[in-house]
């Protein structure tokens, strides 16, 4: 039977035509149109004034922490439970990561935590430089908390968002918090240009600074002058072509990913020790991945058995992120914990997500798993 993947690129003709055009346009990289439209409708999805289309979502995080002058030695509070890009560019600019456990609420950072670590820091004489919050799975942290909190300390806030495009918190576009966002559209996002971010701020000058950055910062004379260090991170035309056709169906991708979460949970929410990933009142997740929890006392089997046993059935599905504060890489940084993100890592599972699985297979997942030898019924 073919694969099963957790969360493919679901294309439509609209990418095609769009690649068409900029392929015949002889627009083929750097920049473009498409480029130029791409920044334009994504900062108009996510109720943001202004854009800057990158090679990757890494690369707008490296540039925010630059934006918000990062020197090396400093300290950025991150959350812990995230993928590793997040932190990696913490180290791009030279500073100290230090870590910030998650809430049961929404999986993501513990306001009351980043409190007690931006005081703790404090005491201890460190200069904390940002702080990056990270939207996990399409749910969203407490942003009036952490926004509160980082305006009390004088704290740039950025939002890492590469998982949330399409979400929303009390009404709010995941992407329109702190003073930039980062987004990803890399092969698994809800959107995808194969490789690509973007960075978005409603303030102009930040936009207008990382475009610079992101080519070469290449001076504005009739030849090749640098003042600064620069970097090779902006979107091809070709990309950002596929990038338009695909924000044109996020509505459609969001909504088809709601559904599979919704056949997930009527079909597993009763097992004993299975519960779906929690979904606050003020969250209206983009679903990129359905994820669930398996407490092996009560479920009789733990993750790992039930991932096993659908990759023997050529079903992808994996952990949750195995938390900052765990990776060998980030071994020795200060960590604020209570305990939930390395519970999360221990327990969970994302199931097959993608926008193009079909019913057929959806059942072929979930008749897969409920064989795992040893679940309790």
């Amino acid at each position: 039977m073919s694969r099963i993947y957790l969360s493919p690129p679901h294309m439509s003709p609209d990418e095609r035509r769009l690649l068409l055009d900029a392929f015949d346009s002889n627009w083929i990289a750097p920049l473009g149109p498409h480029v130029d439209g791409f920044e334009a409708e994504l900062a108009a999805y996510v109720g943001m004034k202004h854009a800057a289309a990158l090679s990757s979502g890494t690369a707008a995080l490296h540039l925010a922490l630059l934006l918000a002058e990062v020197q090396p030695g400093d300290v950025v509070l991150c959350s812990s439970f995230t993928f590793a890009a997040t932190a990696n560019a913490i180290r791009y600019v030279g500073a100290e990561p230090v870590f910030i456990d998650s809430t049961d609420e929404d999986w993501c950072m513990d306001p009351e935590l980043l409190q007690a670590a931006i005081r703790s820091e404090h005491a201890a004489g460190h200069t904390i430089a940002a702080v990056i919050a990270v939207d996990l799975y399409g749910l969203m942290p407490d942003y009036d908390a952490l926004e509160a909190i980082c305006t009390e300390h004088g704290i740039p806030l950025i939002e890492d968002a590469a998982e949330a495009l399409g979400s929303r918190r009390n009404g709010r576009a995941a992407g329109s918090f702190g003073r930039c966002a980062a987004f990803s559209f890399n092969g698994n996002k809800i959107i995808t240009t194969s490789g690509g971010g973007m960075l978005v701020s409603s303030d102009p000058s930040l936009v207008e600074r990382a475009r610079y950055l992101a080519t070469q910062a290449r001076d504005p004379v009739p030849y090749y002058q640098h003042q600064v260090v620069g970097y090779n991170y902006r979107l091809s035309n070709l990309l950002a072509a596929i990038g338009r056709g695909q924000l044109s169906h996020l509505d459609e991708k969001i909504a088809t990913r709601r559904r599979i979460y919704q056949r997930y949970a009527d079909a597993l929410g009763e097992l004993p020790g299975f519960s779906m990933m929690p979904i606050p009142q003020e969250v209206e997740p983009n679903r990129w991945l359905s994820c669930l929890e398996i407490d092996p006392t009560a479920a009789g089997i733990d993750h790992e058995s039930i991932r096993l046993h659908l990759e023997a059935d050529g079903i992808e599905s994996r952990s949750l992120w195995k938390p900052m504060h765990q990776q060998p890489v980030f071994e020795g940084c200060r960590s604020y914990l209570n305990g939930v993100s390395d519970r999360l890592f221990r327990t969970g599972l994302c199931l097959p997500s993608g926008s193009s699985l079909t019913d057929p297979d959806q059942n072929r997942v979930v008749e897969r798993l409920l064989s795992t030898p040893g679940l309790a019924r």
